[in-house]
This record gives structure tokens, sequence and C-alpha cells, in this order.
């Protein structure tokens, strides 16, 4: 069993003003790279129309964001704990900034395809050390289970008012906004980062960055882009194309894993894995993100689509789900999770995700937003609210602390790999199951419902399978209050 070692945090314990400022600093980075991942979506048909794409090329301008993303996120993690943590976070942040910047001014589709490759490149340098960032800052369980429920709620919150900003401010400013909005919030991020966040040590027994593992640095990353890319991409490639791919990327993580249990200074000590809690919050996790995710966009589609909600109205629609997420992470969810424990707390979260999407299962053509859309939406925003917090402080609370950057960028990895699973399967399965029955006659409204239908039902199944996993495999014994749980 492993546990979190007392180390000196990036800023002094005796400074809790401090502290909490630099909370406050880390949710702001976090904030801007949530929100890229969602807030283009609205946005897609005005870039679209503006710099020209056809369908697969417009896909692009989501895949190039994520793929590096994704791909370099255990890299990042890795890089934070051999050079500072403080230091990647801040390099991050003007990395996606400076990127931002680009994507906003960008005038034809390869250099917003660039940008964004970039922001996800500076998005990956920001999220990887957060997580360890925070356990580093709280060391008492009680408080770091606070500072989770804040980091947590501006993190799903993000994640909805990413669709409410892009509708937003492409019909009032344009799309470019919706990148150039990042400017003055890097700005300021980054200038408060450089006084608030005092230095952290890197890790000692790891050697210089020169000494880490580079041929298992790009054995990961590659195999990790190679995935993401195949899972994003795989509604528009045929299955001659996805197998190939999909046997490279296998083969770059079997060589990645031989490659660290060689490796004199490995760049993933495998030993993190024998924490029973940690691979089972990321496995849970993977499952949960893949439900929520493919809900976000199919549930967007679904209003404009088969409801006939314009892009603001959507948005709008969506503004109940952060507002509950905040209200409940910051306000009960620290608390429950005390009273109660994080496995019981995020076995309620998953049964309230399950009835959500178990009522969008059943959303019928001429539904209404008060009675076929705001309960399973609300249902939702408070399973998420409550399971999420629970499951990233059981997930970080077997880990050292030398290997919590690690874990950090772990943890995020799986939330961008199961977001990614979950919107490529549901969008395919909803496509397929429309272009069946229009092909077989039927009329385009209810044959597009009845494919979001399909997709909900395959996405209450994801989430019942999640809610099995983590009752079998996440259960710990209870501890008195402040005591961290077993991490197996």
């Amino acid at each position: 069993m492993s546990t979190l070692t007392e180390s000196p945090a990036p800023v002094s314990s005796r400074r809790p003003y401090s502290r909490w400022a630099s909370l406050v600093v880390l949710c702001a980075g976090t904030l801007m790279t949530v929100l890229d991942g969602n807030i283009v979506t609205v946005a897609m048909p005005a870039v679209q129309s503006d710099l020209g794409f056809d369908a697969p090329g417009l896909a692009w301008v989501v895949n190039a964001y994520l793929i590096p993303f994704g791909g370099l996120l255990l890299l990042a993690g890795r890089l934070g704990d051999l050079v500072g943590r403080k230091r990647m976070f801040t390099s991050g942040l003007a990395v996606f900034t400076a990127a931002s910047v680009l994507c906003g001014v960008a005038t034809d589709r390869g250099a917003l395809i660039a940008a964004r490759a970039l922001q996800g490149v500076g998005g990956a340098m920001t999220s990887a050390v957060v997580l360890g960032m925070l356990v580093a800052l709280f060391p008492e369980a009680r408080e770091r289970a606070r500072a989770i429920a804040v980091f947590s709620a501006v993190g799903a919150a993000g994640g909805a008012l990413g669709t409410f900003l892009g509708g937003a401010l492409t019909q009032s400013l344009g799309w470019h906004w919706i990148f150039l909005i990042n400017l003055p919030i890097g700005v300021v991020a980054l200038v408060a980062a450089v006084r608030v966040l005092a230095p952290d040590r890197p890790d000692a027994g790891a050697g210089s960055v020169r000494e880490a593992d580079h041929a298992g640095a790009v054995l990961v990353t590659g195999a990790l882009m190679l995935t993401v890319y195949v899972i994003v991409g795989a509604g528009e490639r045929a299955p001659t194309g996805t197998l190939p791919l999909s046997a490279l990327a296998l083969a770059l993580f079997v060589a990645f894993t031989v490659r660290q249990a060689r490796a004199a200074r490995p760049l993933l000590r495998l030993r993190l894995f024998g924490s029973r809690m940690l691979s089972g919050a990321n496995a849970v996790q993977v499952l949960m993100v893949a439900t929520m995710y493919g809900f976000q966009f199919i549930g967007a589609l679904y209003l404009q689509r088969v409801l006939g909600y314009g892009e603001l109205v959507t948005g709008l629609a969506f503004l109940p789900a952060p507002v509950a997420i905040g209200v409940l992470m910051l306000g009960l969810s620290a608390r429950t999770i005390d009273r109660f424990g994080a496995h019981r707390v995020l076995l309620s979260g998953l049964v309230l995700i399950v009835a959500g999407m178990a009522l969008l299962s059943r959303a019928p053509v001429g539904g209404a937003y008060a009675t076929d859309v705001l309960p399973p939406l609300l249902l939702l925003a408070a399973g998420f609210a409550a399971a999420m917090p629970a499951l990233t402080g059981l997930a970080m609370a077997g880990v050292r602390e030398e290997d919590a950057g690690l874990a950090s960028g772990l943890f995020n990895t799986t939330q961008v790999v199961g977001g990614s699973l979950g919107l490529a399967v549901l969008s395919v399965l909803a496509a397929s199951r429309t272009d069946g029955l229009l092909a077989a006659g039927g009329e385009p409204v209810p044959a597009t419902a009845e494919g979001y239908r399909l997709a909900f039902r395959v996405a209450t199944a994801v989430a019942v399978a999640a809610l099995v996993l983590a009752a079998a495999v996440l259960r710990t014994r209870r501890r008195p209050a402040g005591v961290a749980p077993e991490a197996g």
C-alpha cells in the first residue's frame, strides 16, 4: 500500500490565505483549458462558413486540440516532477494564452488547426500538474477534500459553460472571440501564478531532464496521441483504416511497458498501478466521463436538430447544469464526503447519472424543455457534482508525493480519452441508426431523434458499468473523519 508522504508544499501550510489564493490561480488555468474543449462546438458552423472547411476538415478544429492534449499529459506530468510544477504550470499558461490569440486571429484553415494544436500542448502542460500541486498545497485530508471540490466544480462547470459561452460569443461578437476571450484571463492568471505560487522543489531522486527516459516519452506520447486520433476519427474512417492504426497504437503501448520495466529512470513508474484506488478510479473515470461528454454533445444536437433551438438558446438551456454543479460541489460536496465517505458519495452520484441518462433515452420528438430536458439535466449535474470530487479524492489518496505529478497527468489523460471515446462511439451509433431509418423511408426529425435515443441508451449502460465497477473495486474501510482512505 502506498501513502502520501508529508513534504514541503509549494506554499507554506502556515499561510492559509496564500494556499487558497493559489487554488484560485490553479482553477483559473484549469477553467481556460476546459472551456476550450467545448466552447468551439456551437461555433463550428460559423467557423466552417468563414474559413471554408469541408465536413472532414472541420473535425480537425476539435481533433487538433484533443490529440496533443491527451497525448502529452503523461509526459507533462512527469516533466513537472523533474523541473518543478510551478514552472510547468506557468509555462503552460503562457503557451496556451499565446496559442489562443493565434486561433483568434487565424484567417485560414491551416493557421487555425496549427494554433489549436499548440493550444493542446499548452493545455497539457497546465493541466497535468494541477492535481499534484493541490495534493502538496493541502496535505490535511479535510482541507484537501474542500480544495478538490472547488477544483472539480470549476472543471465540471467549465465544460457546460463552454457550450453557453460558445453560443453567446459567436452570436454577439463572432467566432474569433471564443479564443480571444482567453487573452485577458490568461494574462491575469499568469501574473497571479508568478506572484502567488511559491517555487517548489523538483523530485531530487528523479535525476535531470536530460537523464529522463526520452525513448519512453516518445513511445507513450505516440501511443496516446494515436489512440486519441483513432477514437475521435472512428466515425469517419473505414475499418480497414482503423484496425491497422489500432494495432500500431497497441504495439506502441506494449513497447512502452517493456521499456518502463527495464529503464533505469522510467518515465512511468509501473508500481503506480499497484494502487488499487488509483487504477480503479481511472477506469471508472473513463466510463463516467464517456457518458457525460457524449451527453453534452449529443444533447446539444438534440436541442438544435430535434427541438429546433438556436445556438444561444441551446447554450442557455445547458446553463442550469454548471449552476447546479457549482452550488452542490462548493456547498455540499466536501462536507458530504467527510460525513459519509468518498465511496458512498461516488456511488450515489453514479446512481443519479444512470437515472438522468435513462430519462434522456425516452426523449420525444416534440418534447418540452421543462419536462423532458431539464429534469434529466439536473440529475446528471447533481450526479456529476457528487461523483467527481469523490472519485478524484480516491484516485489521489494513495499516491506518494514524488508520484503526484505523474498521477495527476494520468488522471487527466483518462478524462480526455474517456471523453473522446464517449463522443466518438455515441456519435457513430446515433448517426448509423438515423441513416438506417432514413434509408428505410423514415422522416428526418423522428429518425434523428431515434438515433439520439439509441446513443442515450448506450450511455445509460456505460454509466451502469461505471457504477458496478466503482462498487466492486473502490470500496474503502470506514475511517474517522480527517483520515485518508486506504489505497489498497
